[in-house]
């Protein structure tokens, strides 16, 4: 008994870290924790006294167990970040307050992994985001990768190389300082508020995109260019009233209330003191999940 109280007691710590694999190969909170369960499961009825780095071998079995997942998603878009109406999904925000501190979720959004990153990873083939994932973020060498999936470890570090590209060439060169951030978004919500269009337009990019994602009731929504935005913005602004301002994945965002039940979560990229990305979830089927309260 003492062995199986050792080894869970390993497992926990290595859990955060794991979430957190979890979280950026899937992009889903819920499946995330699926995933390492079922390494916890894996991890109870195998002998693992050969295993001389746990935290590693239990990054590669999530990293297959998401795999697995990934690939399974029959009804998965084939291109999962179309520039089009109707079908985008977001990942799963985290949503945290200022004043909120959490060891975890800290683990969980580390290294600036926000909403516009998470986009870009769900554009990958399962193959590159595990690649990606597991060397790029979590320092895993190819020779481990490799046999998760089934290849070569050249063929591997290629799969990486190609992800990378594809993530630097489509990700934004965002601002970092969050307290300016801060101050674009309440901008933005002071003008959304006010239903002041001029004020939107200076706090707006000139070719700003604004996605939404409202599950399989609510069509998606894009919208591009400032003035499209922010005249959508404008009739945002009866609830903008109970908006609050939050951090989505540690960056600030917004998150719309009708009382005490939550409308949006809003995620913005911003650059140059300008909003490049608006991001908003309204799915009435996840919105829930995120346990959002005033």
């Amino acid at each position: 008994m003492s062995g199986n109280i050792f080894l869970a007691d390993r497992f926990e710590a290595e859990r955060p870290g794991l979430r957190a694999v979890a979280y950026r190969m899937l992009g889903s909170l819920a499946e995330a924790e699926d995933a390492v369960q079922e390494a916890w499961l894996k991890l109870s009825r195998t002998d693992t006294s050969d295993v001389k780095n746990l935290g590693a071998w239990l990054t590669t079995v999530v990293g297959r167990i998401c795999l697995d997942m990934l690939r399974s998603r029959t009804s998965r878009r084939e291109d999962p970040m179309p520039e089009q109406e109707g079908s985008l999904r977001l990942p799963d925000p985290v949503i945290t307050t200022p004043a909120q501190v959490d060891p975890e979720q800290e683990i969980l959004i580390a290294d600036s992994v926000g909403i516009a990153l998470m986009i870009v990873l769900e554009a990958l083939s399962p193959d590159e985001r595990l690649a990606f994932v597991l060397h790029d973020m979590f320092d895993l060498p190819f020779d481990d990768i490799a046999p998760v999936l089934g290849r070569t470890t050249v063929s591997t570090r290629q799969l990486a190389s190609r992800a990378r590209r594809r993530v630097q060439g489509a990700t934004p060169a965002a601002d970092t300082d969050n307290a300016r951030k801060r101050d674009v978004v309440d901008a933005f919500l002071t003008a959304s508020r006010g239903g002041d269009f001029d004020a939107l337009l200076a706090v707006l990019h000139p070719d700003v995109i604004a996605r939404s994602d409202g599950g399989t009731r609510v069509p998606s929504i894009l919208r591009r260019g400032a003035g499209d935005v922010a005249s959508q913005a404008v009739t945002f602004a009866r609830f903008a009233a109970n908006a609050r301002l939050v951090l989505v994945n540690g960056t600030p965002g917004v998150v719309a209330f009708a009382e005490d039940r939550a409308l949006s979560v809003m995620s913005f990229t911003i650059q140059d003191g300008r909003i490049t990305h608006l991001d908003i979830l309204t799915d009435p089927d996840r919105l829930p999940a995120l346990d959002l309260t005033t």
